[in-house]
């Protein structure tokens, strides 16, 4: 039985690792810090880049996002970012994923009444598509942006990966070296020809390419690969500002 995903819980596929690994809040340890200023809380604040889900032990849905959104800053709309949250159990594998996006736009209209305060959750879904499936990644975009009615602006693509036994890969990464596949890079032309973002996590060394390389890759997109504050992928919102790379030491 899969048990959702080897971050949260042990996944014979997957083993959990020392590190890389996602625990519930200690809600104890949380209640005894002090309590911080707000700065600026006129402020309005897009946040580019948070989840929910619902893991055995570990649930984080609107109830607790919406909670922390009434600390006091002015939190005006969020980009949910795929998580392995509520893939379809049956289907196509390359189309489970989808209902990650389902259950965000779900969320959203959730929030779209206004019972879960001002704040617009998931106004923009960033979710998950296997590009190394190349140009037949094309039908699950659709569907991706199909399922997010208007809100669907990407996927995240992570490529992190490193063979030791205590590190924590990326889901859907196998080895080293894969950005530079050919049914990857053909996947990122998918993205960019529909004209969405393209989520880009800087990996450990084995597997990106020269930074040099990773940046030409980011502008021939037809929109730049957003960090996790670097663009905001919500209309009517203005981008942030990052590195255009992480160099190497």
């Amino acid at each position: 039985m899969n048990t959702q995903t080897g971050i949260f819980v042990s996944d014979p596929a997957r083993r959990p690792r020392q590190f890389g690994r996602i625990f519930a809040p200690n809600r104890e340890w949380l209640g005894r810090q002090p309590v911080e200023a707000i700065l600026d809380p006129g402020i309005a604040i897009v946040d580019a880049h948070h989840h929910v889900w619902d893991f055995p032990g570990n649930r984080y849905l609107i109830d607790e996002l919406a909670a922390d959104l009434q600390s006091g800053h002015n939190v005006v709309a969020t980009v949910f970012v795929e998580c392995e949250a509520m893939y379809r159990q049956d289907g196509p594998v390359a189309m489970r994923p989808v209902g990650e996006t389902e259950f965000a736009a779900g969320v959203a209209a959730m929030s779209d009444s206004g019972h879960y305060g001002p704040a617009r959750v998931a106004s923009g879904i960033v979710g998950f598509a296997d590009l190394a499936l190349g140009d037949a990644v094309q039908p699950v975009l659709e569907a991706h942006v199909a399922a997010g009615g208007g809100r669907f602006r990407g996927v995240r693509y992570a490529a992190g990966w490193d063979a030791s036994d205590v590190i924590g890969n990326s889901h859907g990464v196998a080895g080293p070296q894969l950005l530079r596949h050919p049914g990857v890079r053909a996947g990122f032309a998918r993205v960019a020809a529909l004209g969405l973002w393209l989520h880009g996590e800087p990996a450990p060394h084995p597997s990106a390419p020269p930074c040099s390389a990773r940046t030409a890759a980011r502008t021939r997109l037809a929109r730049p690969a957003a960090a996790h504050t670097a663009t905001s992928p919500v209309p009517g919102h203005a981008p942030g500002r990052s590195r255009p790379c992480l160099q190497r030491p």
